[in-house]
């Protein structure tokens, strides 16, 4: 079974700075790509940023220039590192991965949601 797990989430001051990590366990055929969402209180997810199997990456325009994602291959973790966060980064901050379970068999999965909060 697939799981993503997230961490990092937590209280941060605007201007101030997080890591988000995202773990990845499980029998898979093959990565697509992995991604980053958020959703705020009565707001739709919104996508932030997602890095592909072969490293290309590419960010919502609300957070390029502030927040960078990357990955270790080898930890099967993927990584969001925001600064200059702002109070309306504040939400959930959801990992997601696409993906093959089989040559043919192609998956979705969303990990469990950490909560950012920034204060202002």
């Amino acid at each position: 079974q697939v799981q993503l797990v997230e961490s990092g989430g937590g209280l941060a001051q605007a201007g101030g700075s997080l890591t988000l990590s995202c773990t990845m366990s499980g029998e898979i055929y093959a990565l697509k790509a992995m991604g980053w969402y958020r959703q705020a209180p009565g707001n739709k997810r919104e996508f932030l940023a997602l890095i592909t199997a072969g490293g290309a990456k590419d960010y919502a325009d609300s957070v390029k220039g502030r927040f960078t994602i990357s990955r270790d291959i080898a930890k099967n973790t993927a990584y969001l590192r925001m600064n200059s966060l702002k109070p309306e980064d504040t939400a959930v901050y959801y990992c997601q991965a696409d993906l093959l379970l089989t040559p043919s068999d192609g998956r979705e999965y969303w990990g469990q949601g950490t909560q950012v909060t920034v204060s202002s």
